[in-house]
């Protein structure tokens, strides 16, 4: 007997898909179904965006610069996505939002494992973030795995390292677990990469929509979070917008924005 056929439905997975909104609110209210769909979108983009990464860093690890450069379109443009969805979001005015809010009780964005292992990838790695996870869950161990491994901004380094610009040994040899630091050494380097090397300088700037594109992100959800609870606490015990608004205008890779003043 053949395996029945594949259709689009089992491809997909489509009735285990659908029978994952929850909601818990009484009702259920109205608005809880949009909350629940976004943020489970968001998160299947997060993991896209992960998967995305990893092959930018192989490519620079196999010296294709090109397909690298690709791949970093698709993950700016994805980037676009997330925080287009965020228009979504705010069509939720605040009383609808206080109509199921406290159904959520301790859950919190704190809580995305892989919105912190995005920002681990980054380059943005902190030990405190690994405590809010359970020792030996799936999202631990993701997450102390991306903590003790290269940065893109790492595998970057080592590919114009093997391009032959003049990229410091400390730079390369750097403990990966510390966000990166200026340098002006590097600069020199990355300023001969911009003013002799068209290709190259291209990769360089899709790093730097990369890192704007993040900020944006922020950005806007602060904006969100404060249309929609104002200045109250978030859930989960964080501070609400209070916190977000202290992750804003920290910029991954600070060489690249350092040599603006100097090309």
């Amino acid at each position: 007997m053949t395996d029945r056929a594949v259709t689009y439905g089992s491809y997909l997975a489509i009735d285990e898909l659908l029978s994952l909104q929850r909601p818990r609110s009484d009702g259920p209210e109205h608005d809880e179904l949009l909350f629940i769909v976004i943020h489970q979108v968001y998160e299947l983009w997060f993991k896209e965006i992960l998967h995305e990464l990893d092959q930018v860093m192989r490519w620079l690890d196999k010296g294709e610069a090109h397909r690298a450069h690709h791949t970093m379109k698709r993950i700016l443009t994805i980037l676009k996505v997330l925080v287009a969805q965020l228009d979504i979001l705010e069509t939720m005015t605040p009383l609808e939002f206080q109509s199921f809010r406290t159904r959520l009780e301790a859950a919190s964005g704190f809580q995305s494992d892989q919105f912190r292992q995005l920002e681990f990838v980054l380059g943005h790695k902190t030990r405190g973030a690994l405590a809010r996870f359970p020792e030996n869950s799936r999202a631990r161990r993701a997450l102390e795995e991306r903590f003790g491994a290269r940065t893109l901004w790492d595998a970057f380094l080592h590919f114009l390292s093997r391009e032959g610009y003049g990229v410091p040994a400390a730079l390369l040899a750097r403990d990966v677990t510390r966000p990166p630091e200026p340098s002006e050494a590097l600069q020199d380097a990355l300023i001969e990469v911009y003013r002799t090397d068209p290709k190259n300088a291209e990769l360089c700037e899709r790093l730097v929509d990369l890192d704007e594109g993040l900020q944006e992100w922020r950005y806007r959800h602060v904006k969100m979070v404060e249309r929609t609870i104002g200045t109250r606490p978030g859930t989960g015990g964080s501070s609400g917008a209070a916190y977000l608004a202290t992750t804003l205008m920290q910029p991954l890779f600070p060489d690249l924005w350092a040599i603006r003043a100097r090309l």
